[in-house]
């Protein structure tokens, strides 16, 4: 079994380990990365006025536009020649983030992401099932490495080619499995459709799922469809990838390894810290970074600290559950909308729709129309309008009372909407191609 004592730490403990690193790291990027040296010269901060963790919030914070505007490698604290490895972001709103590794760091993303499976009973007796995409997204090599650090088996499937991901995972003996959870989601569904329904040829008994946020009502979805526990892992490739925090077998929170990531929360107006438990952005500061460091980066994910310990005997912070991220949010005539609040609402619905949805918005005129595509399960799916009508409104008025706006609720047939073997496409905002 993987272990390590830094989980364990007293907080006092950590703290020391916490300051020494924060200290080194600062002067790190002081003298090697430019826009660091002006924002900090900008509000009076030398490296010597950083002496502890409790320092951190006279530094600058650092945001996603920055590594845009230093593309390629600009922001990198190391030369290139130590540089061993790149992953980046998809671009889909700008420029590629691109993120630089040092061997060490790989070396301590390995470490995190073993941390992190162990977390969840799974050790070197253990068959990972890594469906993930390989390549620039962090998901597959982040967990792919981790899980060879921990010992167990690994089996590198990548996303896509369902059927041949099933006859793995069942010939394999496969016991975890890590991908979205939409595409675990998709993975389920092809059971049925391909013949794959007696479970006792498969051994899966915990799934490991990330990059992009998914409900309570959804994980206990995919557990009574695929029997088995689901967990929630955090990362994000500006960090280092998954690895950041993982639930462990108490599935209380997701215990942030703190002593690679000092985690704030802060109110994403004022930018001001919020009181220990309330919600707010995350940011974090990476302490052991060598290629890429980034000192108080703005995530843009909601979450709050866990109140109370932990009865696995952790004494890493946990946070809550990511609900939403500030720039997913839909304002819908003046309303705030998270697809987090949405997907809970139709999870409360039951088996009578399916886990597909998509959220469209447009503006006719000055005004904002909002539309929730649904898909009908196929054992709901009939041709009585009146038994589809009282779906309907039963799903139009539970929307109005959870998210104080009313939306258009369109139901489609089994089947209709697309689907993703990587992230699903929750979201059509067709205001911006109009704007």
């Amino acid at each position: 079994m993987y272990s390590d004592n830094m989980q364990y730490l007293s907080r006092e403990e950590l703290k020391k380990v916490q300051s020494e690193r924060l200290v080194k790291v600062v002067k790190k990027v002081y003298d090697n990365v430019e826009i660091y040296r002006k924002k900090m010269d900008a509000t009076g901060v030398k490296p010597e006025d950083i002496k502890s963790i409790d320092d951190i919030t006279k530094l600058p914070f650092t945001v996603k536009h920055d590594l845009r505007e230093s593309y390629p490698f600009n922001f990198f604290s190391a030369p290139q020649s130590e540089i061993v490895r790149v992953h980046a972001s998809s671009g889909t709103t700008g420029k590629l983030t691109v993120v630089g590794y040092t061997q060490n760091d790989l070396d301590v993303w390995a470490d995190m992401a073993a941390r992190c499976l162990s977390m969840t009973g799974a050790d070197n007796n253990s068959v990972v099932q890594v469906s993930f995409g390989y390549g620039l997204f962090t998901g597959g090599l982040g967990l792919h490495d981790g899980s060879q650090r921990l010992g167990a088996l690994t089996v590198p499937t990548s996303s896509g080619n369902t059927l041949r991901q099933l006859q793995l995972m069942r010939d394999f003996g496969a016991d975890t499995l890590c991908c979205t959870p939409s595409y675990a989601i998709y993975l389920s569904e092809a059971m049925a459709k391909e013949g794959f329904t007696d479970r006792s040829q498969f051994k899966l008994k915990r799934g490991i799922f990330g990059a992009e946020p998914w409900s309570d009502e959804m994980r206990r979805d995919i557990e009574k469809r695929l029997q088995i526990k689901a967990y929630d892992i955090y990362g994000l490739s500006e960090i280092m990838g998954p690895g950041v925090a993982m639930e462990c077998e108490e599935q209380d929170g997701l215990h942030i390894n703190e002593d690679h990531f000092f985690p704030e929360i802060v109110d994403p107006d004022t930018l001001e810290p919020v009181p220990f438990g309330e919600k707010g952005e995350l940011v974090i500061t990476t302490l052991t970074k060598e290629g890429i460091p980034l000192i108080r980066y703005r995530t843009r994910d909601i979450t709050s600290f866990k109140l109370g310990e932990c009865k696995c005997g952790r004494t890493l912070v946990r946070m809550n559950r990511v609900t939403g991220r500030t720039d997913d949010m839909l304002i819908i005539r003046g309303v705030n909308v998270f697809p987090s609040q949405i997907e809970s609402v139709l999870f409360n619905i039951g088996d009578r729709i399916s886990p597909h949805y998509q959220i469209i918005v447009d503006r006719v005129g000055a005004l904002d129309t909002f539309e929730i595509q649904i898909e009908i399960s196929e054992s709901y799916f009939s041709d009585e309008v009146g038994k589809l009508q009282a779906l309907k409104k039963e799903i139009e008025h539970e929307m109005t009372s959870n998210l104080g706006i009313s939306a258009k609720i369109t139901l489609v047939s089994p089947n209709s909407l697309s689907r993703s073997e990587g992230k699903a496409k929750r979201i059509i905002d067709n205001r911006k191609k109009a704007n």
